[in-house]
């Protein structure tokens, strides 16, 4: 019998914007695992939408690597909106 892949599941609910990751999945394929997320974590239609990807593709930071990932992003100020002088056609920001 040949391996099926695990597959992380995420739901988007009928009033949320964000897919929240709910669990997982094994299936063959892609489809298969949509598939099977539908019936598994959907079946009182509690989601609009359903993204399903699989587990080794995930690529995580770890809290570990928190300062060190996100300190840097601190002095750039060119990301702030202060940086730039708006033009006067652009009115009231």
């Amino acid at each position: 019998m040949a391996e099926w892949t695990l597959f992380e599941v995420f739901v988007r609910s009928k009033h949320g914007l964000n897919h929240k990751h709910v669990g997982s999945v094994h299936a063959a394929d892609s489809r298969m695992a949509l598939e099977n997320a539908r019936e598994l974590y959907t079946r009182r239609s509690e989601g609009v939408s359903l993204w399903v990807v699989q587990s080794n593709q995930i690529i995580a930071s770890s809290p570990d690597e928190r300062d060190p990932l996100f300190d840097p992003s601190d002095d750039k100020v060119y990301r702030h909106a202060s940086f730039y002088e708006l033009p006067p056609e652009v009115g009231h920001m």
